[in-house]
């Protein structure tokens, strides 16, 4: 075993001892100093924050108590949800108690959405009675304090506008004391200078108005009413600021359908899921609009996205007011069922006033739809070149169900490059086809070369006339009920779809009936052109019910030459 080394020890003297011990207690002495100084250091940090902080209370409650009051340097009475939460616990009670009058307090879900969104398009739309109105009066007012503000909420005619009127009467003077409103112009000037300008566009032209005026707030209430989106897209172009502080937005309400659905529909409810933001489209190509590569525009902003747009659903459901209403809720179950789904869904795949109510997609339309054998197969067009040219391709059975599988729907098509599109898509079907054509591309307007119909065909596109004679579109428009319609003995309906001919089923249902005549589909109607197809396949002479195919095999195996003898062959 190793030897241990002995253990050293050491004799310190009493000085020595009473040194040792002083440094020690010196240490710990300044270690307690340190940590007290610490100690302080965050009390006074604390003191200096809560100090701060109840001079911002303070001030809040001051600024909060004076709007309650109505002497606030804004002239405001307008209390944001987030000021309501800086504000005392006394005067959150009185606001909740309501013992002080509360002008506007939106409902929680879609209003509450709407009026807080910040995209620069917001489309607050769906059923009737939803609040979208009173929201569109209450939305300009986030900037009213602000002098450089300056606000713009249409109508399609003056007799609509009315109503806001009245009703911003009954608000804005309660939220900004001193507020006038000036009957000959239809203005609101606000104690800061800020001003909302009542007006109306009736047709498209009339938007021209505001040809060099500037706003940071433009609003339109039942958007739907305007056919095409000339009108908002022109808007946009007098949407700016010179106030940095002031965030541009344009926002607009609408039920389903009218005439102007189609394309509110494309622009705001079919890009993305309901709710949802999304960067802004082209609502003809569906790209994503984006800045120039310009000299004109800043290096890093081009190629970038331009703005966001959001769709905000609204349901009755979302007006308690309403809801609490026995008399009201007795109404809407008396409604028809695609009225009564439109107003309590906000489903905006039925029109207020559709053609075909019965049109319903869970019937109609098959995903993976593939043709039964032995299909008569022909196609039917309307012709456009500014406005889309429509092609549907049709198959019909033996027991006249007619399939719709293919559709075409594309503008700037001359004729020969719409000849050449369909030859290439028909590429793989059995045998050539041929197919009704609206009449107007066979007609010649004093033109020396070939009308658009014989162009087709001198590619070999092969057409015939489709009918449109005296009582053609009535009588079209009723075979297309027809086959709508389930038939009682197939259970089926006369007309399947396939699931991949999306604009006839997105167009389908949208279609307005004629205010003036009843019975036809509204001509106004921008994206009638499939159904005008529709209408041309339906009543063409190529639409007959075929023999099953066992019984067109019997039938050709008995015309037939048979020879009795046949050595002889007869």
């Amino acid at each position: 075993m190793s030897e241990q080394k002995p253990k050293r020890n050491y004799h310190y003297s009493s000085a020595q001892k009473a040194k040792i011990a002083a440094n020690r207690a010196a240490k710990a002495a300044k270690k307690k100093a340190e940590l007290e100084a610490r100690k302080l250091r965050g009390a006074q940090a604390r003191a200096a924050r809560a100090k701060v902080k109840s001079k911002e209370r303070a001030k809040v409650a001051t600024e909060i108590t004076k709007k309650l009051a109505g002497t606030s340097k804004e002239k405001s009475n307008i209390l944001t949800g987030e000021e309501l939460q800086k504000a005392p616990v006394a005067i959150q009670k009185i606001v909740e108690k309501e013992e002080k009058e509360v002008i506007f307090r939106p409902h929680l879900g879609p209003q509450t959405a709407f009026l807080s969104a910040s995209e620069t398009e917001v489309l607050y739309g769906g059923a009737a009675g939803g609040g979208k109105s009173y929201a569109m009066l209450v939305d300009p007012l986030r900037f009213a304090h602000n002098p450089n503000h300056r606000a713009l909420l249409l109508r399609k005619s003056m007799p609509e506008l009315l109503e806001l009127i009245d009703k911003s009467r009954q608000l804005y003077p309660k939220a900004f004391p001193g507020a006038r409103f000036r009957e000959v112009e239809k203005r609101w000037i606000f104690p800061s200078g800020a001003t909302l300008q009542f007006s109306f566009v009736d047709t498209d032209p009339d938007v021209h108005r505001f040809q060099g005026q500037a706003f940071t707030w433009i609003g339109i209430d039942e958007i739907t009413h305007y056919s095409t989106p000339y009108v908002w897209d022109y808007l946009r172009s007098r949407l700016r600021r010179t106030d940095l502080s002031i965030t541009p937005y344009m926002r607009c309400t609408a039920n389903p359908g009218g005439l102007g659905g189609w394309w509110v529909k494309k622009m705001f409810t079919d890009p993305a899921p309901w709710g949802d933001s999304f960067w802004a489209k082209d609502i003809e190509t569906g790209d994503t609009l984006r800045y120039p590569d310009s000299e004109y525009i800043a290096a890093e902003l081009r190629g970038r996205p331009t703005f966001k747009r959001r769709f905000i659903p609204a349901k009755l459901t979302d007006n308690p007011s309403l809801m609490q209403s026995p008399e009201y809720m007795a109404m809407l179950a008396s409604l028809p069922e695609t009225q009564r789904k439109r107003l309590l869904e906000g489903d905006w795949d039925i029109a207020d006033d559709c053609a075909f109510p019965e049109f319903d997609k869970q019937i109609h339309v098959v995903p993976n739809l593939k043709l039964p054998s032995g299909v008569f197969r022909f196609r039917a067009c309307d012709y456009g070149y500014v406005a889309p040219s429509a092609v549907l391709w049709f198959g019909i059975d033996y027991d006249g169900t007619l399939y719709i599988y293919r559709e075409l729907y594309q503008k700037g098509l001359d004729a020969a490059d719409l000849a050449q599109e369909i030859i290439e898509i028909e590429a793989n079907e059995p045998r050539p086809l041929v197919g009704v054509l609206d009449t107007e591309s066979w007609a010649q307007r004093g033109q020396v070369g070939p009308s658009i119909a014989e162009v087709m065909m001198s590619w070999g596109v092969r057409w015939v006339k489709a009918d449109k004679g005296p009582g053609s579109r009535l009588n079209g428009k009723a075979e297309v009920h027809r086959r709508l319609a389930i038939d009682t003995i197939t259970e089926r309906p006369g007309i399947i779809i396939s699931g991949n001919c999306k604009n006839l089923i997105r167009t389908l249902p949208m279609l307005p009936l004629d205010p003036h005549k009843p019975e036809d589909v509204d001509t106004k109607f921008k994206e009638d052109h499939l159904y005008d197809a529709l209408r041309y396949g339906v009543m063409s002479r190529m639409v007959r019910q075929n023999a099953h195919p066992q019984e067109q095999a019997y039938v050709q195996k008995a015309e037939e030459y048979q020879p009795l003898d046949s050595t002889f062959g007869y």
